[in-house]
């Protein structure tokens, strides 16, 4: 954008009454569309602004802007003042307004800071960056007083500025690449490492022990209520899973968000047992198996005759213990189960004292020894 203005105020540039020591553009805001299909008219007027706040150009409404059907225009020139050296070259002293404007933002010479005569950091000599060309980083490089002034206006301390410089200065000469301005690289430099600390910094400070009057913040209580989880549900957990941490006394950064998956954990395993009540119980006079129970002797080939016959046995048997047990239909499967196995073995010594056929009697023995491991297996209730 700056070298666009530049070669517009080159050809289209006018002095003003305001101001005749520098060349101002009338420009229209609709213009900057059309000067910078790239961007949309809030970018373009964003970055403009950006330059205005860095000092390189002035901005100023136009007069004639005020009035409602007047089109929108700004008065905009570069902002930079010819810099006064010791013993200046002719080619300086000559160098034009639009020349200088044509330079890398980087490396225009500021109207605050004179980079040959500010003191850097350290109490080193300045070194002068080329303004022509491109150069390799010097091994005793400093950033200009400029630089760090620029470094401290993001509250950075000095301390964090000068530790980056040798590690700075070490990376690029071992790339071998050359740029117009290394204080502009380093200021970015500096400020992407210094957002890279404030982070590490701020998670560390969050870090710590379970509070005894921890709460979940207000955004977490909105999280679990969005994903349709009670809120008296999730105020019940909050005794519980403060007691839980704070005896282990684990160090953390992030409580909400351990809290959150605490609850939902919990959540889920509510919601599936919902309408299940597993609280144990002692046995009723007339308790009977449920149809779902019968199902599956059945499919086991359990005699569902026998085991109806069994019923009146197992309820006084349980009676008299006086126990409690959260599922009787299961019990009373086991039961079934391990009698009916009873069964069959008895059965199958039977068969080996009476029968007259070996061979047959071995090959009955064989299928109820089968059928009496099947039927005593376990294994899928483990």
């Amino acid at each position: 954008m700056l070298q666009s203005l530049a070669e517009l105020i080159k050809h289209r540039g006018q002095q003003r009454a305001t101001d005749s020591s520098l060349l101002w553009l009338l420009l229209e805001d609709s213009e900057l569309s059309g000067l910078f299909p790239f961007w949309s008219l809030a970018e373009c007027q964003q970055i403009r602004s950006s330059l205005e706040n860095l000092g390189i150009i002035r901005l100023e409404r136009s007069q004639s802007a005020q009035d409602a059907h007047a089109k929108a225009a700004s008065w905009i020139a570069i902002d930079e003042q010819p810099v006064s050296k010791p013993g200046p070259t002719s080619s300086e002293s000559g160098r034009t307004q639009a020349q200088r404007a044509r330079m890398p933002v980087s490396d225009r010479p500021s109207a605050q800071s004179n980079p040959t005569t500010d003191p850097v950091i350290q109490g080193s000599a300045a070194i002068p960056e080329s303004r022509n060309s491109a150069h390799l980083i010097p091994v005793d490089w400093q950033p200009d007083a400029n630089w760090i002034r620029l470094a401290k206006q993001h509250a950075i301390p000095d301390e964090f500025i000068h530790s980056l410089v040798s590690e700075f200065v070490s990376y690029w000469r071992d790339r071998g690449q050359a740029r117009f301005s290394w204080g502009n690289a380093f200021y970015k430099h500096v400020l992407k490492e210094w957002r890279h600390e404030q982070t590490r910094k701020g998670a560390h400070e969050l870090a710590s022990t379970m509070s005894p009057q921890w709460q979940p913040s207000l955004d977490a209580l909105e999280i679990l209520e969005n994903a349709g989880i009670s809120r008296s549900f999730i105020e019940d957990a909050v005794a519980e899973f403060v007691l839980y941490w704070r005896e282990r006394g684990v160090v953390h950064g992030a409580w909400n968000t351990k809290f959150i998956e605490h609850i939902r954990r919990q959540w889920a395993k509510y919601a599936a047992s919902f309408g299940r009540d597993d609280t144990p119980r002692p046995i009723l006079d007339g308790w009977q198996p449920s149809a779902d129970c019968f199902e599956i002797l059945q499919l086991a080939e359990i005699d569902e005759e026998y085991a109806r016959s069994r019923v009146p046995e197992f309820v006084m048997y349980w009676k008299d213990s006086g126990q409690a047990k959260a599922s009787w239909n299961t019990v009373f499967l086991q039961f079934i189960k391990q009698d009916w196995a009873r069964r069959l073995k008895q059965a199958g010594n039977d068969e080996n004292i009476y029968g007259e056929d070996k061979t047959l009697t071995g090959s009955n023995q064989q299928k109820i020894r089968e059928k009496f491991e099947r039927i005593a297996d376990r294994s899928w209730a483990d």
